[in-house]
């Protein structure tokens, strides 16, 4: 390769030098032509000239001697040229070279140019250069016709002049050789010398070139030796330093890919890119086990038959629309009820166009159901303390009507009002509860105590309530130590509401069973009734806050919907698990599990 680019240089070398040399060949040659011929031409003008004065101020029919002596002067002194002199009237040479006298008499036109001759005739001064013979015996010659007037400017003849150039066109061939040798000779020598100069600059650049090969295929530690100052110099030195620089960037992008690498793969978000066609160029684990696809898979699918199924809206087509930089975000609704968002954006290709599209996915199932949770929370609040303050504000209005005259009656409604404020003070005393709960805001008073008792306790407390109707509770308590480390009056608040819940719940003449179970470092308090139970549907939602399995039933008990939601917050604040188990009308099961202290 570097050979033919060194013989590309010498030829090169070799055409400048060769047309450089053929230019000025040719430019001296027509330099030299018109110089020589210049001057004949000039040489005749003048001859022709005084040669016409002279004619003109002489009857020259009548002195054809004169004319012929005063032609042969100027033939002496202008060495080569012939001069004739012609009549008009009947085209006859009376006057020619003195060495030459065969042609006086003769028609002109038998010896000389015709169209030359009829020029001067008409007054013209026509020239031309004229070729005779063949061979070696050519001859060349200049040849010029000058019209020759009377005394009333009238043409009556014409001198016609002949100057042999055959020694100027001698003089350009032997010039011409003389170029052509010296041509060839400079040629050798550009060879020569270009053989050397084209080594010298290919040398250091075939060095470059091989390494740069080296380069190519990954060995990076490549340096060039620098043997001079000049262009070639720079050029190994500034190959040297971009080796140094491109070992240093490689370094600090395959660290950064590795980096990029690192985050995507294990990034909690899903990634899909994809070009233009649809054809899948990256995916994370994460996105493939949204997408619920395997590596095999993904290979043989593309962009659209990924989420089409999920969303119509996210296909190559749709998207190409997008303008530069612009982003988009679309939901899809998966399998399980899993939600998933889908932000969007374009990348352009090196022809600053659409490239393809890059997909973000987020799981936002949990925060779709907190949200719905926020939505149904405001709702309920709303429309708890709707209902209560709507009764105070209509009895309020009927007393101040005038019933307040009525002693018998406005003591009923001050009762109704009491009672309903009442109950909007459970509910923000309840509310209350759970939001220092959740921003950890309550003060746990936690010290050690017996769970047997407490549950002891809370049965004692609300045994009356059950024997108003009719209900038996029975109570197991645990062998041996139960002791736990808690927060006594919140435990306790736990088991009022799950059995006050029992009590509300189940028939006149149920039945109520509490016993408390001892398992290694754990406690569980089971509280079974044989009420009339919780349909299956409902048991996930139980411990949503205001939710009701019968609302109206619960509202008219004076529940505020919280009270699970509550007794749920205490339980896992102890690193404790509260668990609800009932079919409906066969009762409900109630476990509570703690742990323990050590012995």
């Amino acid at each position: 390769m570097f050979k033919s680019i060194r013989w590309k240089f010498i030829t090169i070398y070799f055409l400048l030098v060769f047309i450089a040399m053929i230019i000025i060949g040719v430019f001296l040659i027509q330099q030299f032509q018109q110089y020589h011929l210049g001057e004949v031409r000039k040489n005749m003008n003048y001859t022709a000239a005084t040669i016409t004065r002279t004619l003109n101020d002489m009857d020259w029919q009548e002195n054809k001697d004169d004319i012929q002596a005063n032609i042969s002067r100027f033939e002496m002194i202008m060495v080569g040229m012939e001069i004739y002199v012609i009549d008009k009237e009947d085209w006859t040479i009376i006057s020619s070279p003195n060495t030459d006298t065969v042609y006086l008499g003769q028609n002109a036109t038998n010896v000389l140019e015709t169209d030359l001759i009829i020029g001067a005739f008409s007054g013209n001064k026509p020239e031309r250069d004229v070729t005779r013979g063949k061979g070696e015996s050519i001859s060349r010659s200049k040849e010029m016709a000058y019209p020759l007037y009377d005394q009333h400017s009238r043409t009556i003849g014409a001198i016609y002049v002949r100057k042999n150039i055959d020694d100027i066109y001698d003089t350009l061939n032997n010039s011409k050789e003389i170029l052509l040798n010296a041509t060839l000779l400079a040629l050798f020598i550009t060879i020569i010398l270009g053989f050397f100069i084209a080594k010298s600059i290919t040398g250091p650049i075939e060095d470059v070139t091989i390494k740069a090969e080296k380069m190519s295929k990954g060995d990076f530690n490549q340096v060039v030796e620098v043997k001079s100052d000049d262009e070639i110099g720079q050029l190994a030195f500034m190959f040297n330093h971009l080796t140094g620089r491109l070992k240093e960037v490689l370094r600090e992008m395959s660290s950064e890919k590795q980096k990029m690498d690192t985050i995507i793969t294990y990034m909690a978000d899903g990634l899909v890119a994809a070009t233009e066609e649809g054809k899948i160029i990256r995916a994370n684990p994460r996105a493939m086990e949204m997408l619920e696809i395997s590596k095999g898979e993904l290979d043989n699918l593309v962009f659209d038959e990924i989420f089409m199924p999920f969303n119509k809206s996210l296909t190559i087509k749709q998207l190409k629309s997008l303008e530069n930089g612009e982003s988009g975000s679309e939901m899809m609704a998966m399998s399980d009820g899993i939600i998933l968002r889908a932000n969007y954006a374009s990348f352009l290709n090196e022809k600053n166009e659409f490239g393809g599209i890059i997909v973000l996915l987020q799981d936002v199932t949990k925060h779709e159901k907190l949200e719905n949770m926020r939505k149904e929370f405001v709702a309920n609040v709303s429309h708890e303390l709707k209902t209560p303050l709507t009764t105070i504000k209509s009895y309020t209005e009927t007393l101040a009507d005038g019933v307040i005259e009525n002693h018998d009656l406005s003591l009923q409604f001050l009762k109704v009002i009491d009672t309903e404020v009442d109950r909007m003070t459970r509910l923000v005393r309840d509310l209350l509860q759970l939001s220092n709960i959740d921003f950890q805001k309550g003060i746990w008073n936690k010290k050690s105590l017996d769970l047997n008792e407490l549950a002891k306790k809370a049965v004692l407390k609300l045994e009356v309530f059950a024997k108003n109707k009719n209900q038996q509770i029975k109570y197991n308590l645990g062998e041996g130590i139960t002791r736990l480390y808690g927060d006594e009056d919140r435990i306790e608040q736990v088991l009022l509401n799950i059995l006050s819940n029992s009590i509300k719940y189940t028939p006149e003449g149920g039945a109520i069973e509490v016993y408390v179970e001892k398992t290694d470092s754990l406690a569980t308090i089971n509280i079974i009734d044989n009420g009339i139970g919780i349909p299956r549907e409902d048991l996930p939602r139980l411990f949503e806050r205001f939710y009701r399995v019968d609302k109206a039933r619960s509202r008219e008990m004076g529940g505020t919907g919280l009270g699970l939601s509550i007794a749920k917050e205490i339980i896992e604040a102890h690193e404790g698990k509260i668990q609800i188990l009932s079919e409906e009308g066969q009762g409900t099961h109630v476990m509570i599990t703690l742990l323990l202290l050590e012995e």
